[in-house]
This record gives structure tokens, sequence and C-alpha cells, in this order.
């Protein structure tokens, strides 16, 4: 038998069999060299009554001294009981289990949802926000192929008992879509929401600001300043959604107007907001963080207002502290229907009124919407115009007969 020793090793030549040269100083350690002329080492030993070998690596990357003191720690393991190589399996099998659960867990497969699905729609970033404010960091790293029907019942329960009942309806239809999405990319067979009903009957919202309100909603948002006083009496005087109010860029305001391009509203149509003196008074006073992004409500330069839930409550909270009493709850929608409300009160049009919100739907839907390409533009500017005026004399006391429009028909 030969003596293993460095120069031994490196001049050892390929036979047209395998051989297995064994170590003269560590028992069970030996040399391998292929008939391809690769070389290596592993060690055998008896664990449990069964022989076993145990790969130890490649020759010249694991030397001779490595190898023999890499053997002495196995053998030396085996003397206690334990068997290495089936430990080395066990630990192999976990970590391919452990890639293949990070794989699907819950987090990794919303994120590609985000980047895959989520960023192509309007409302990705709505779906995006709300699933990782309830669904995130509830089930985080689980596999979604451990996360059961009885889980989502939870997980819908607990918004609904925060007294959310609406907001638990949005979180059930947006898992349904990220689930459906796995489905379809071979994720997995079934969806957990499959069968859950609503877990609140809704109701079409029709709260509107009282005139009292609408005076106090205003010096609120005085008192308050920016960000969330002219963004709140911005959302009032134009009526436009929340998002398009958000997102709203110097390099959109032509004058007097304020041009919303398609990709910016719900409806995908580009839609012209003629500007109040008004509103154009908020937003000359608001103050601007200048960086190339152009936003107006934007609190680091470069993204877009957001906390809406939190704005919102400190615009109320001071509302309430002005009147001295608990308000009835209302939301940053609620000034859009106000805004309708209050144009219906001084006589405009209904076609107008939608056209002022680039609705679709209504008397502008169907047939209408297809052959009628009039744009209402001075019909909208004399309908904000008449809006702003309506809401300076309620907030300076002045409102008594409300001034319809000047023919004006519905």
């Amino acid at each position: 038998m030969p003596k293993l020793t460095d120069a031994f090793l490196k001049n050892a030549k390929p036979i047209d069999k395998r051989q297995e040269i064994p170590d003269d100083l560590v028992s069970g350690l030996l040399f391998i060299v292929q008939p391809s002329g690769s070389k290596s080492w592993k060690v055998r030993y008896r664990a449990n009554g069964k022989r076993r070998n145990m790969n130890l690596g490649p020759y010249p990357v694991l030397s001779l001294a490595d190898a023999r003191e890499k053997a002495r720690e196995i053998l030396l393991h085996v003397t206690t009981g334990n068997d290495p190589a089936e430990e080395r399996e066990r630990k192999k099998l976990e970590r391919v289990e452990a890639e293949a659960s990070a794989r699907d867990s819950f987090t990794t497969l919303f994120g590609q949802y985000t980047k895959r699905h989520l960023s192509n729609l309007k409302s990705g970033e709505t779906v995006r926000r709300e699933l990782e404010r309830h669904a995130v960091p509830v089930w985080g790293d689980q596999n979604i192929h451990d996360i059961t029907k009885r889980d989502v019942i939870d997980l819908l329960d607990s918004i609904v008992d925060s007294g959310r009942e609406v907001t638990a309806n949005r979180v059930r239809t947006y898992l349904s879509g990220f689930w459906n999405w796995c489905i379809s990319r071979d994720v997995t067979q079934t969806s957990p929401v499959q069968g859950i009903k609503p877990v609140a009957k809704e109701r079409s919202r029709e709260r509107v600001l009282a005139d009292v309100e609408i005076k106090l909603f205003w010096q609120a948002c005085e008192d308050l300043g920016f960000p969330w006083g002219p963004f709140g009496q911005t959302l009032l005087l134009t009526g436009q959604r929340l998002r398009e109010v958000s997102n709203m860029k110097d390099g959109e305001i032509e004058g007097e107007v304020w041009h919303l391009p398609g990709d910016r509203t719900k409806n995908g149509k580009a839609h012209a907001v003629p500007l109040s003196k008004a509103i154009q008074s908020v937003l000359s006073g608001t103050e601007r963080i200048k960086t190339d992004v152009g936003l107006i409500f934007t609190t680091n330069g470069e993204t877009p207002l957001s906390g809406f839930t939190k704005g919102r409550k400190r615009v109320s909270d001071r509302m309430q502290e002005i009147a001295g009493e608990e308000l009835e709850h209302w939301t940053w929608h609620d000034l859009r229907r106000t805004a309708a409300t209050g144009m219906a009160r001084l006589g405009t049009p209904v076609q107008v009124t939608e056209a002022v919100l680039n609705h679709t739907t209504g008397v502008r839907g169907g047939l209408v919407a297809v052959y009628q390409r009039h744009d209402y533009a001075d019909e909208k500017r004399r309908a904000l115009d008449a809006w702003a005026s309506l809401v300076n004399d309620l907030v300076n006391g002045r409102a008594k007969n409300v001034i319809q429009i000047a023919g004006a028909q519905n």
C-alpha cells in the first residue's frame, strides 16, 4: 500500500478503473483517482451498523493535510453516536425545502405580483398599499401553500373588528386577485379566498359636507397649512380624485387650466380642469420643494404626498377642535361628492358636472359618449367658478340665497 504524500498525490496516474487509495495515517480516509483523471477525497466509516461513505472534496482544492484534518473531525463525530453523512443529507434537504419555501412565500410572490401585474394597473398602487398594510405583516414569509381559508377569514375578521367593514371587503377582493395570479403562474392550484363571501353588504356613500362643515373644513386647512391644508382645499375646489390631486405637477398647469394626461385619470381619458381664482390662489401660496419632478404636493420632492388616512384625521381633529364638538366621519372622497352636490345646488346641468368630474357614465355614457365631442370647457369654468364663489361665501358667512348659473338647465 503506497504511502500518501504530496508528491504521490500530484503524480498519481489514472488507469482504466476507479482507484481508492487508503491513507496510512487516518483510517477510513481514501484518495480517489477516476479513470478521467479527476482526483478527490472521501471518508468511509460505520454508523448505526451501516457502512457509510462521505465525500470530502476535490484534490488539490482540498490538500492532504486538510483532508486528514477533516476526516479526523468526522470520525471523532462518529464516536459520539452521530452519522455525519446522514446529518449532511438532512441539512441539504432542509436547505432545499427552505429555498422552496422562500420562493413561494407570501412576501416573495407578492413582490413579483406587484412588479409583474400591479405595476400595469391604474389601481395597482392602491392594491399594493392595502395588502402591504393588512396581509404582509400577518403572513410575511409564510408559504402560500400553508395559508388556509380559515387564515383568510381570520384576517378579514380582524379588519372588521377594527371597524372597517368596507376595507375588509376590498382586501378580500385584492387577495382573490393575488391568488388568481398565482394560479395563472402555476404556483398553486387553488385559492383559499374561493367561497369566502363579502363580510358586509356595502351601501353607496351619500356623505356630503354641510355648509357649516365646509366652513370648519376650510378653517382647519388654513390652520394646518402645508401639506394637508392646501391639498384638502384643492380637492374641495376642483372636485378631482385623490390620486389625481396628490400627483399634481406644475408642468400640468398651463395658464388657468390644469391638464390631466390620460395615464393619470381613472378612465384613461385626458382631462382639462379650469382653475378658479380661488384655487389659483391656493396653489400659488403652496410651498414648493424645487426638484426636477415638479410635484406640488410632496414632502420630499421625489414622491407624491401619502399617508392620507393620517392626513384626513389631522384635518378632522382640527375641525372638531374649532367646533368644540364631535363631527360625523367624512372621507377625502366625500369632498368630491360635496363639490358635485354644490354644483348641482347652483343649477349646474348634470352633463356639465360629469364633465367637471371626468365621468363617462350617466348622461355622458353610451351613445352620447361616442358622438358628443363637446368638451364643455366654458361650462366647466363657469361651474367651478360658481362653486368656488359659494365656498368663499360659506367660509365668510355670506351664503344666504344661492344664485343659479345663468342659462343653467337640467
